[in-house]
């Protein structure tokens, strides 16, 4: 008999959706596993008002499947201008639960980030009086600093002052990727969590260079070493509800990856589930992928918990080389290779 594994219906904590006819392409890849996901903001130009977020959303509920049901969570785009009042519009629209900082110039089409978090104290104390979540991309962006160094500076210059002076704050540290970021959150005050991406959970940085440059396993932060994978896979499977689900899928066409200058990031979304049930196999935890994807998220964010369930089975197969991505195509995570998890339909 084939094993299966049945959980309750995860969220994604962490998703990129891009628009248009990229964000119907990928979109049902998600709808499929999710029944929520919190969708970055960061697209061109970026989602920097209540208003802008609120046309985003209905256009993504615009593209679900017939048939299915999906509830996009969204996040407004921090800059150096965000208000107070913009805050609290947000948090009163009802459908925005949290903030990104992205630190200007960090990733993906984040030139529109935050230069210092001198900028957006008003912010921050609006979004602890309100409980709207801070979700963080936690890398300082100095050239001087080592690009395998960057998340445990922004723990020491940036995240530890962000929590120590606003009490109040909820804080997501978002695709955490050492062991450095482990320790902080384990150690840090109540209101402190993080995601883990399955990449990181299932690779270190030696993929990146397995034969050649692999520009499809390069992602922002960048994958770690294997102390540092060990350490997040060893939290994520503990009891610790502070480590939960966001894959952090971001998509992008073939011809912006394969290029002299690629683009940042990893397209999961096609098996995220059954990959973190990869991950969590390997560790001898399969028993705790249910708290990890379905139950501590949703009781971070103080939202219920999904009632419905999906089944696993694990059955290997072959994930395609690439998937249509409007009118490119993308390469995704595991690409012509085997996932030993399928997503039972049945």
């Amino acid at each position: 008999m084939t094993p299966t594994l049945r959980i309750l219906r995860p969220d994604d904590w962490h998703l990129h959706l891009r628009d248009g006819a990229h964000m119907a392409a990928v979109l049902p890849f998600t709808v499929q596993r999710f029944a929520r996901a919190v969708v970055m903001p960061n697209l061109e130009p970026p989602l920097t008002t209540t208003a802008a977020l609120g046309e985003y959303r209905a256009r993504i509920l615009a593209a679900v499947p017939a048939g299915l049901r999906f509830e996009p969570l969204m996040t407004l785009y921090l800059t150096d201008r965000t208000s107070a009042q913009e805050i609290r519009r947000a948090r009163a629209s009802g459908f925005v639960v949290g903030a990104k900082l992205y630190p200007a110039g960090a990733t993906t089409h984040s030139d529109a980030g935050v230069t210092s978090v001198e900028h957006i104290w008003p912010a921050l104390e609006a979004m602890a009086d309100t409980g709207m979540v801070l979700q963080v991309h936690g890398e300082v962006t100095e050239t001087a600093v080592d690009v395998f160094d960057r998340e445990q500076e922004f723990i020491e210059r940036v995240l530890s002052r962000i929590i120590e002076r606003v009490p109040g704050l909820r804080v997501v540290f978002e695709h955490i990727t050492t062991r450095e970021a482990v320790q902080f959150v384990r150690a840090a005050r109540a209101g402190v969590a993080a995601t883990v991406t399955p990449q990181h959970l299932l690779l270190n940085r030696n993929a990146i260079f397995a034969g050649g440059i692999r520009p499809h396993l390069y992602c922002l932060p960048v994958l770690k070493r294997e102390h540092d994978r060990t350490a997040l896979v060893e939290a994520v499977t503990s009891d610790d509800s502070r480590f939960f689900l966001g894959t952090d899928s971001a998509p992008h066409a073939v011809q912006a990856k394969e290029t002299s200058c690629g683009c940042a990031g990893i397209f999961s979304a096609h098996a995220a589930l059954e990959l973190y049930a990869e991950a969590f196999e390997q560790a001898g935890r399969l028993d705790r992928l249910q708290a990890f994807a379905s139950e501590r998220g949703p009781d971070f964010y103080a939202l219920p918990r999904n009632t419905a369930t999906l089944t696993l089975r694990r059955e290997p197969w072959t994930v395609p080389q690439r998937y249509p991505f409007g009118l490119d195509e993308i390469v995704p995570m595991r690409g012509g290779a085997q996932v030993n998890w399928r997503l039972d339909h049945a």
